[in-house]
């Protein structure tokens, strides 16, 4: 067998030393092009969820919806990050989110002490916090605002670590009010302990108070009072530790598409209804 030419042997290395330059090249192209999908696929948030609908709620196949829960799904989507929710009571939750262990908290409202590890989304709901009363305490207590609770003996149930808004948390603050407030962790057991006469008042989310007294079969025994405690706009929270003022942007930027082209109007109307109470954005 002959071997081959000196001459040959070096043309065949500088087509072989060719080729795999080509090749080297291609792969460097493809995995650029790829890098994009890549980077989608592993943008996942986690997103806190309760029980608490109609804003979240584990649906009979054990799907988490509701109104935060679609939303946060849709517009997380069109900034190429997918949703992980993460079962958290409402005080639990802010903890996380200030250690950056939870990314997103929706339905929050905006108060100095949460600016100080949490950025805010644009507005994505107005529903008035209402002062809700027992049986028999219409009668007994005749007010028309909260503060004039003070000095009273009337007993308040308020969920842990939740904000009712700023009138709300400058009157917590009067060390008068504290005789008149009763903790409570689990809004809906606390309608049941109105009902029994162990608390006086219920402070709620007009929509979630609605719906819950309507499931328990007590909206005739438990009644709103003519005391609007709160209309603040409710707002996505989102850990400065985890989340940055850009990807903030992005989703202000895609909360405000989705009002555009309709989709928010239609996540509304599966759980939230246009009343002149609840101002939620694109109703009429």
């Amino acid at each position: 067998m002959t071997a081959p030419s000196p001459q040959l042997a070096r043309r065949g290395m500088q087509w072989g030393g060719a080729s795999m330059a080509r090749m080297q090249t291609i792969a460097a192209i493809l995995i650029l092009a790829l890098l994009p999908t890549a980077n989608a696929l592993a943008c996942t948030k986690t997103v806190r969820w309760f029980d608490d609908a109609p804003y979240s709620f584990r649906d009979s196949d054990g799907r988490i919806g509701g109104f935060d829960a679609d939303l946060a799904r849709a517009a997380l989507a069109r900034v190429g990050c997918k949703a992980r929710f993460v079962e958290l009571p409402w005080a639990r939750a802010l903890v996380e989110l200030e250690a950056g262990r939870l990314d997103v908290l929706p339905s929050s409202f905006r108060s100095e002490q949460r600016e100080r590890f949490a950025h805010f989304s644009a507005p994505t709901l107005q529903s008035p916090n209402v002062l809700y009363l027992g049986p028999g305490v219409a009668a007994k207590y005749r007010f028309a605002r909260l503060e004039y609770l003070l000095g009273t003996n009337f007993r308040l149930g308020v969920q842990i670590g939740v904000s009712y808004g700023d009138k709300f948390d400058a009157i917590k603050a009067n060390p008068r009010f504290k005789g008149n407030l009763s903790p409570i962790t689990l809004r809906r057991n606390a309608w049941k302990i109105m009902a029994l006469g162990r608390i006086d008042g219920l402070i709620a989310d007009q929509a979630s108070a609605e719906l819950e007294l309507r499931q328990l079969g007590l909206g005739e025994v438990l009644r709103p009072s003519r005391v609007v405690v709160s209309t603040n706009t409710a707002m996505f929270a989102f850990s400065k530790q985890s989340v940055s003022p850009h990807f903030l942007a992005d989703f202000n930027n895609a909360i405000e598409g989705m009002i555009a082209d309709g989709n928010y109007r239609k996540i509304r109307a599966r759980y939230l209804r246009c009343t002149p109470d609840i101002k939620v954005l694109g109703c009429p």
